[in-house]
């Protein structure tokens, strides 16, 4: 296990990738835990992450000093190795010239770190600050044109620093410089794989449960999914989920879902239809975080209601990912900038009183799915792409109603039909319909017309983090337009969204 130091940095899930691509088990945790958890937790290594500020400013994030006395290896990178450098007894000074970007990495001495590694290679640096000296013990082992400290060892106590970025594509071995650390420094096995977590979770879920029983609001999508079958895998019937009709679905939606889980799986479900609920609620909202909001507590509103029909019930159970822990965390302390709010991450009422099992919680996306796959759920479950919680409400721009709703169903049901033919599902991490408050002038069978405009928007991604629109054939993106506005009564214009994340999000609203 490597314990990975969250100092703020854009490349904190890279880090955690690129060590769970070596098949060891990691977890990113905030400067703000303690010596006692950390001990607990046992790393076999600790990483400290790069971030966006100088050590010395009054804010700084910060982590125990203590990390340095517990006899693993520690590994800095950009400001990780500078706050190691401020601990350690060196200094740290604003560099006269910031470095940016791609830089010749020339190798001074030999270290396991750069095991394998050639003399001259390239790096990728994104720092303002550098270390001046280094602290007692430690010898500089590589330097660039402009940072003569770029790397730096105390090979007795197996500490290292890396001024620049060896998790991002950019820095040419950077794989091999974590492989190494992972292996030749901190011994570490490569024994993580999903079957395994998936039997020790079983086995924790289990104990922890006994004979009581646990709820957990069913989606349909990929996390809840595999939230479901793996406590069911545990506990069985001791598991009730609740899945509830919001009337923001897609097309056939809830029936597909009864299909698979009830009668297929055997999981024990509750249909809850509150569609008139949530519709009459969204009446006129157009704010698309009062949409969020809204949708939110009337679900936990109706999920409560249902679940106090079960009784004995102890746990809530949710397929909360680790990319929601970490973007809902601060390495400063504080509430991080909300971009849009997290369903899962902080929505459990006190009044429930009920304990919180999120069993995917340390898991990247496709490492859920991998799990799904594991656990023996259907490739269309597994691969299923993304769905909101608030459902086709942020897919129409503004304000919500039945006809909206009914036109968008029929734009995103002949899409996603498309795209599954082209064979582009599953090469895409999603690709839907949104409805725009607009409507435009066309001709249809040489009369006017002024009806709506659908967007189209398809992206690839490997997390979610960050994403690219889709180069899609021209071909296909003219099948989907001519079917939308030929087969859908009130669009006659189809567009493409050719937008990137950043500075985009993937969903509009």
């Amino acid at each position: 296990m490597i314990l990975i130091i969250d100092f703020g940095s854009q490349f904190n899930q890279l880090i955690a990738r690129r060590v769970r691509e070596n098949k060891v088990y990691c977890q990113i945790e905030p400067p703000t835990i303690t010596i006692s958890r950390i001990r607990a937790l046992a790393p076999e290594g600790i990483i400290l992450s790069g971030g966006p500020s100088g050590i010395y400013e009054k804010h700084s994030p910060k982590v125990t000093k203590a990390v340095f006395d517990l006899g693993v290896p520690v590994l800095g990178i950009c400001y990780g190795m500078q706050f190691m450098v401020g601990a350690l007894g060196g200094a740290v000074h604003a560099a006269t010239k910031r470095e940016y970007g791609f830089a010749e990495l020339a190798v001074k001495a030999q270290a396991k770190i750069f095991k394998g590694v050639g003399k001259k290679t390239t790096c990728w640096m994104s720092h303002g600050d550098s270390a001046e000296t280094v602290p007692p013990g430690f010898k500089i082992i590589g330097s660039t044109e402009n940072t003569k400290i770029a790397a730096i060892a105390d090979t007795r106590r197996k500490f290292y620093g890396l001024q620049f970025h060896p998790e991002v594509a950019h820095t040419a071995e950077g794989t091999t410089m974590i492989a190494n650390f992972l292996f030749d420094i901190c011994k570490c096995r490569p024994t993580w794989s999903m079957a395994a977590f998936a039997e020790e979770t079983i086995a924790e879920i289990r104990e922890r449960v006994g004979e009581k029983r646990v709820i957990l609001g069913l989606s349909g999508g990929v996390d809840s999914s595999v939230a479901a079958l793996l406590i069911h895998h545990a506990i069985g019937r001791q598991l009730t989920c609740i899945f509830v009709d919001n009337g923001l679905l897609r097309k056939d939606e809830a029936k597909k879902l009864k299909a698979v889980f009830a009668e297929k799986l055997q999981l024990n479900i509750r249909f809850v239809n509150a569609a008139g609920r949530f519709l009459k609620a969204l009446a006129g909202v157009a704010d698309p975080e009062k949409k969020r909001k809204i949708i939110g507590k009337i679900f936990m509103d109706v999920f409560e209601a249902e679940a106090k029909k079960i009784k004995g019930a102890d746990f809530l159970a949710q397929g909360t990912l680790y990319p929601d822990v970490i973007e809902s965390q601060s390495a400063f302390g504080g509430p991080t900038s909300i971009i849009k709010s997290h369903h899962n991450v902080g929505g459990l009422p006190a009044k429930m009183k009920l304990s919180l099992i999120e069993p995917l919680r340390f898991l990247f996306k496709d490492e859920v799915r991998l799990l799904g796959k594991t656990l023996g759920l259907d490739d269309d479950m597994v691969h299923r792409q993304p769905f909101p919680g608030p459902g086709l409400a942020i897919r129409i721009i503004g304000k919500v109603d039945r006809r909206q709703l009914t036109l968008l169903r029929e734009v995103d049901a002949i899409l996603l039909e498309e795209i599954r033919k082209a064979g582009y599902y599953r090469k895409l991490w999603q690709s839907f319909a949104v409805l725009l408050p607009l409507k435009s002038v066309g001709i249809m069978g040489d009369k006017r017309t002024y009806e709506n405009i659908a967007a189209i928007r398809a992206v690839t991604s490997v997390d979610a983090m960050t994403a690219d629109w889709a180069r899609l054939p021209h071909d296909l993106m003219g099948r989907i337009s001519n079917r939308i506005i030929n087969e859908v009564k009130g669009v006659n214009r189809v567009v493409y969204d050719i937008s990137s994340k950043p500075p985009s999000t993937i969903e509009w609203e």
